[in-house]
This record gives structure tokens, C-alpha cells and sequence, in this order.
């Protein structure tokens, strides 16, 4: 059973509604979710918000926080993950923002990528280096690693 399937079964069990704000991930995580027959009891609306205007439009991330950390930042996944589960009225929130490749700086390098998890009880942020295994592979282990971010906040809950 996929990562998405359990995300389903758990968050119908107990009655819990997901989203997600993806930057870097452009929506991988809602395809995830939404490829699931089903999922539509759960999932209402997802945030792809690639630019820093994204963000603050539709998340209310503040400029502030933008410019004093950056977008690939814990600071910045936090407000993601925050403004996304209220602008959808979801239970469970996830945040991703990152450096997929190729490029990077010694700051922030490729392969770097931020997450958060937003629930009523509390906002929790990561920092994840995947190194440079290439574009593709550094977005599909941060999807993997948001679904599995929500489902063990379903199993918590």
C-alpha cells in the first residue's frame, strides 16, 4: 500500500482533512494524495506556491521572513505550513520549500530542503540535505518524505 493510500485510509478513520504548500515540489505531494480514489474526502485544496509572491499571496508568508532567511528556510516552511492549513480549513498541513538543482550556493546548497507539518496542537520544522542526486530524485524523496511527515501525524492524532 502506498504512502497516499494509507494518508486515505488513516485520515477517513479519523475524520481529518490534509493539505500541503509545495514550492520546489510543484505539486507532487497533492498529485500523490489526489491520484487516490476517494481522496476527496480528505483533501479540498492544495498550495503551489514556487515564487516568494506565492507565498504571501496565498499563505500569507510574511515579506519579512522572506527577506530576513529566505524562502529555503525552517522560518519560512513554519508560515507555509501555518497559512496553509487555515486558508484550506484542513486538520493537517504540510510545508515544502527547497533547492531541488541544479544550482545552489554554499549557503544554501542543491539538494537542501525545508519541511514543515502544521496541526492544531502544534508547527514543526526540518531541514533535509539530500546532496545533489539531480533535480528529479531530490523532488521525489522530499514528496516521499511529506507524505510520510502527514501520515505520522494521522497516526498521532
Amino acid at each position: 500500500m502506498t504512502l497516499a493510500q494509507q494518508i486515505l485510509e488513516g485520515a477517513v478513520a479519523k475524520g481529518l482533512t490534509v493539505t500541503a504548500a509545495e514550492s520546489c515540489t510543484g505539486g507532487m505531494v497533492s498529485a500523490a494524495i489526489t491520484d487516490i480514489a476517494g481522496s476527496s474526502a480528505i483533501f479540498e485544496r492544495g498550495f503551489v506556491t514556487y515564487s516568494n509572491r506565492a507565498k504571501q499571496d496565498m499563505l500569507g508568508v510574511r515579506a519579512e521572513t522572506l527577506a530576513a532567511v529566505g524562502a529555503v528556510s525552517e522560518e519560512v516552511v513554519r508560515e507555509m505550513a501555518e497559512g496553509a492549513r487555515a486558508a484550506a480549513g484542513a486538520d493537517i498541513a504540510v510545508a515544502i520549500s527547497g533547492i531541488a538543482g541544479p544550482g545552489g550556493s554554499e549557503f544554501k546548497p542543491e539538494g537542501r530542503v525545508c519541511f514543515a507539518l502544521a496541526t492544531a496542537r502544534l508547527t514543526q520544522a526540518e531541514t533535509v540535505e539530500y546532496g545533489a542526486p539531480g533535480r528529479a530524485e531530490v523532488r521525489q524523496r522530499a514528496r516521499d518524505h511529506a507524505l510520510s511527515l502527514i501520515l505520522e501525524a494521522i497516526r498521532a492524532a
